[in-house]
């Protein structure tokens, strides 16, 4: 490296690895599709500078790996099987500095027929996206962090927008019964790796988000803002999880603006709450990442 510059990152490895998990336990099979990308960097930067290939390990040896490591060790979670890869890269090769690991997970649900759960057979089922992403540096602990991605949901009442700014740019009227829709991005970071049950904090983020959007079955739960249903899905989740040092939540909206039938004098309505026009864009943006306060000592 020349004395007048300075690498500000470098890595390489192999990106969407493509993998069905198949785990059968007699009669009953289970699935699991995967995309997994895994990225090295080296203690030396010759392959870069002088065209070195001796430090390499073959982004293809990286595809290689995954496959032997799912075979070998089983797959409990994205985030257990991104934690694996990233021990066994720096295990096995003395000279990778740090490794990345991602996970991506396919939707998949065990079909049911007749009202029986199937035995071996499944349905698409593209609801939400789960991922995650490991980080470790040799000598280090690991990085964890998971995401949800594209939760599309939406409610009809219990939601407000009310006593926002009014000056000369305003053309939003206040809205105190709106529909309420968005596709929900939740991603949150891990604290520690150890111990910690990833399958089951994932079902108690989503119960979180479920519940801090929709409500009880009989009575939901009130929006005064999409603000404050994000505050409200972080601060359960910190709450519910003390293995979580942040959570980040992004809720766009997904407009549905009533349609004015009242202009059709003789067909039309001077109210209507049934038929709606959904718009996507332009669209508000809301997000906020919502951490631990590090305590001072004393």
């Amino acid at each position: 490296m020349e004395e007048h510059y300075e690498w500000v990152n470098r890595g390489y490895g192999k990106n969407n690895v493509k993998m069905l998990y198949v785990r059968r336990e007699g009669v009953v099979h289970s699935i699991k599709e995967y995309e997994v990308s895994t990225e090295l960097t080296l203690d030396t930067d010759d392959d870069y500078i002088h065209g070195d290939n001796s430090a390499i390990v073959a982004t293809d040896s990286q595809k290689n790996t995954v496959y032997i490591l799912a075979k070998n060790h089983g797959i409990k979670s994205p985030e257990s099987f991104a934690l694996l890869l990233c021990s066994h890269f720096l295990t096995k090769y003395p000279h990778v500095n740090k490794v990345k690991a991602g996970v991506e997970v396919s939707p998949w649900r065990r079909q049911v027929v007749d009202g029986r759960a199937h035995n071996h057979a499944f349905i698409y089922s593209p609801e939400y996206q789960h991922t995650c992403q490991v980080t470790q540096k040799r000598g280090e602990e690991p990085l964890v962090s998971t995401s949800l991605e594209g939760m599309r949901v939406l409610k009809t009442t219990q939601s407000s927008f009310v006593n926002f700014v009014s000056d000369e740019f305003r053309s939003l009227p206040d809205m105190k019964d709106r529909i309420f829709s968005t596709v929900v991005s939740a991603s949150w970071k891990y604290n520690t790796a150890k111990g910690v049950d990833f399958g089951k904090t994932w079902l108690t983020m989503f119960k979180i988000i479920s519940d801090k959007f929709a409500g009880p079955p009989d009575t939901g739960i009130f929006s005064p803002s999409v603000q404050n249903t994000v505050y409200l899905i972080q601060k359960a989740a910190l709450q519910a999880i003390p293995e979580i040092s942040s959570v980040e939540v992004t809720m766009p909206n997904k407009h549905y603006f009533t349609i004015d039938l009242s202009k059709f004098k003789d067909v039309g309505a001077l109210e209507n709450d049934e038929v709606y026009l959904p718009v996507d864009k332009p669209s508000g943006n809301i997000t906020a990442e919502l951490g631990r306060k590090l305590q001072s000592k004393l």
